[in-house]
């Protein structure tokens, strides 16, 4: 049980410490637009040290986590050692590598999408019915990216549709898995 709660402990640090750069490098990063930036676009130039080494961060936490969490439940763990292993690829790829990069950013969007769906069998509370709904959000606006299709959003925004429901998800999650382990 302990290593249970230590996993979810780890996947909510990770979250938390993520969103919280990502919020640091937005700011510093001159003239950004969450609209029509990528999120990856803080990868590179003058905050690109807060932005790999959180998301790498986060991904090595993760996948702390997904070890810790393998006997809790093996297909919760593997969706988020995979999600894991490509947020830990955004960040030693950055978005001028090519391939690898856009790769290790549809693994970590795919999975952790899936992970969401997923969660629905793992949390026994009304809060199950949430995280399918944000996985299905996160799909959707995973389809609708990679189809040009931003919904007035711009790039950035409609990258954020895939992302925030999957942090907020996260923070939902760890807070079951530390509670209820």
């Amino acid at each position: 049980m302990m290593k249970e709660k230590i996993g979810g402990f780890l996947i909510l640090i990770g979250v938390s410490q993520f969103l919280l750069c990502l919020k640091i490098a937005e700011f510093l990063y001159p003239n950004y637009s969450v609209a029509n930036n990528y999120i990856s676009d803080l990868g590179v130039g003058p905050v690109a040290y807060i932005f790999n080494g959180s998301i790498i961060l986060m991904g090595g936490l993760g996948i702390l986590a997904a070890y810790l969490l393998f006997k809790w439940n093996k297909v919760f763990s593997l969706l988020l050692l995979l999600s894991s292993i490509g947020a830990i690829g955004v960040g030693v790829f950055p978005e001028g590598t090519g391939i690898l990069h856009s790769l290790s950013a549809l693994i970590t969007f795919l999975f952790s999408g899936l992970g969401a769906i997923y969660s629905y069998r793992v949390d026994d509370k009304i809060s199950r019915f949430i995280w399918p709904v944000l996985g299905v959000i996160s799909l959707v606006a995973l389809g609708l990216f990679i189809n040009h299709i931003y919904l007035g959003l711009g790039a950035g925004g409609m990258e954020r549709m895939i992302v925030y429901p999957v942090f907020i998800w996260l923070i939902g999650i760890s807070t079951v898995v530390i509670h209820e382990t």
